[in-house]
């Protein structure tokens, strides 16, 4: 089942994580944060932006969200997306219905962009998004320090709809989740 993040799911959520954290590029993220900070990162990012997760039985096997771009107001209908699959789970199409999931929340929300920023080479993960319709966009050189060398971070674009003149003010999350549409595409 896909659902919304709660703050109980934090544990899971840093287990998952963990491994990118310690171990692989994936997150130029070089201290593994606490549970208590996982737990604030979800309720933070939970006032504006979608972060769901992949519920099988009550096991937190993958989860997906989105957030700000960058600060300033005109960027406000783009959004960067991050999707970490446990590593037991991989290979079972989860990542590609939970980011379908995410995407088409972004969507309903008013967001135009979606962004994938991708350590490289990420075989895996370039692979997933051009198959979810994202298209390379340029890449930043040497821009991260991780695990004694410097890495490339790749940038994939997906437009979600067509930006419209003037945009409407985005749609937080919350106020998505109560409505009938939003209620209707996660539950």
């Amino acid at each position: 089942m896909i659902r919304p993040a709660h703050n109980d799911d934090a544990a899971a959520i840093h287990t998952i994580y963990a491994p990118s954290v310690t171990d692989s590029a994936t997150t130029f993220e070089t201290a593994l944060p606490s549970v208590a900070t996982m737990r604030e990162r979800i309720s933070t990012r939970l006032q504006h932006y979608p972060w769901l997760v992949w519920d099988e039985d009550g096991e937190v096997l993958a989860y997906a969200y989105a957030g700000r771009f960058r600060d300033r107001a005109a960027y406000d209908w783009i959004a960067e997306t991050s999707i970490y699959v446990h590593h037991q789970a991989q290979r079972r199409g989860i990542a590609r219905r939970l980011y379908t999931a995410l995407l088409d929340v972004m969507r309903l929300q008013g967001i135009n962009q979606a962004i994938g920023a991708i350590t490289l080479p990420g075989t895996a993960s370039v692979a997933m998004h051009e198959a979810m319709g994202f298209t390379a966009a340029g890449v930043w050189r040497q821009c991260g320090y991780k695990l004694g060398q410097w890495w490339d971070v790749g940038v994939w674009q997906r437009e979600l709809q067509v930006a419209q003149t003037p945009p409407s003010p985005v749609i937080p999350f919350p106020q998505l989740l109560a409505s009938t549409e939003g209620r209707a595409l996660l539950y």
